[in-house]
Parts: structure tokens; sequence; C-alpha cells
């Protein structure tokens, strides 16, 4: 399985080729979002900006949003997840609009949240088999569908529940880092490969 991280001027790409290559994946990064969708998973990374990832994804947003619609396999990841909605309060710009609604501020008077956090499977979910109970977080904003049908898990942060895992087709996005959560993350990154290529 080719796995291709986009890269859009995200961090933490290092880390995450690591965990993609452990489940199997043969990994690359790439900065042209053409040859990203050439490979058999596109995958969003997880650390940085909107504004500045919108900005790098706009003149190629429509192509990768028919390309993701259409069932390219997609992890989005953190700000990956965020990515794949309309818009968000962190700056100006448009998401991919994969999925409706938007990206809101953590509801807490702790912001960011960093750390370990629970994560409530839903009962169909496929993924809730891998373990993944708990997951890291890095994180200041969350996503708000405007159709929860797609939320397969949740997580809590303060009195603020938000999505912590939805998928739409052969795209799942998680709001956690799975590459920093043990080997739960390990698992669960190769569980979402297997389903998103099944």
């Amino acid at each position: 399985m080719r796995a291709t991280i986009f890269d859009y001027g995200a961090g933490n790409l290092h880390s995450l080729s690591k965990a993609l290559t452990h489940a199997g994946a043969r990994v690359s990064i790439e900065s042209d979002p053409f040859a990203a969708l050439e490979s058999d998973v596109l995958v969003l990374p997880g650390v940085g900006n909107f504004m500045s990832a919108a900005e790098r994804l706009a003149p190629v947003a429509l192509t990768m949003r028919d390309a993701i619609m259409g069932g390219h396999p997609t992890l989005g990841i953190c700000l990956g997840m965020q990515l794949l909605f309309e818009s968000s309060e962190e700056g100006p710009g448009e998401g991919l609009r994969v999925v409706p609604g938007s990206v809101r501020r953590l509801d807490a008077a702790r912001v960011p949240q960093i750390g370990w956090n629970a994560v409530e499977h839903s009962s169909e979910s496929p993924l809730a088999q891998v373990g993944l109970d708990v997951a890291y977080y890095a994180n200041s904003f969350v996503c708000r569908p405007s159709d929860e049908s797609s939320v397969i898990a949740w997580s809590s942060h303060e009195s603020d529940r938000f999505p912590a895992v939805l998928r739409i087709a052969r795209t799942i996005g998680v709001q956690f880092h799975p590459e920093k959560s043990s080997t739960f993350g390990l698992r669960f990154i190769a569980g979402a490969l297997a389903e998103i290529t099944a």
C-alpha cells in the first residue's frame, strides 16, 4: 500500500511517516497535491494552522474534494480532519468541504487541550476493535459537523463533547494524534488503513 502524506506546511511529518510505515505502508511525503492523489491513500497531516493550510490547498481544493468524494482513501489527522470541513474559526479560508459543518474553538477554560483523553467509540464503529480507549490530543479547535451521523467516536474536554473520529465512505478523520498514542495509536492507524482501502 502506498500512502502519501500531503505536505502543506504542517509539522510532525516524521513521526507520522514512521507510524504509517509501522502499519505496513510505503510512505512518501509530497508537496504536489496532484502527485499526492496518485497514491493508494492520501494522508492529511495534523500540526499547523487552518488558515495557512487552507491557503496551500486553495488552488487544488476542488480537485482534491472531488477525488475524496469519489472514493479516494483518505486519512485526516487533527488539522487534517479539520480541513475536511467547510471553514474554521481559527482563521479565514475554505476547507475541502467534504464534511458539512465548521471548526470551532474548544468551549473550555483550559485551551489548548494537551495530553491523554478518553475515546468513546459508537457500537457500530469497526475501529472500536483495536482497543484505542485513550488517545493523545494537542488541539484548541474541534469539528462541529452539521450531521453527526458520520461521527463514530467522541471525546470530551471539560464539559465540551466533540467528535474524536468520523468516517464518510473511504475517508476517516481523527482529532487526536494516533502517531503519538503509543501502541494503541499504531494499531488504530493500521485498522484505519485497512478499513478505507478494503
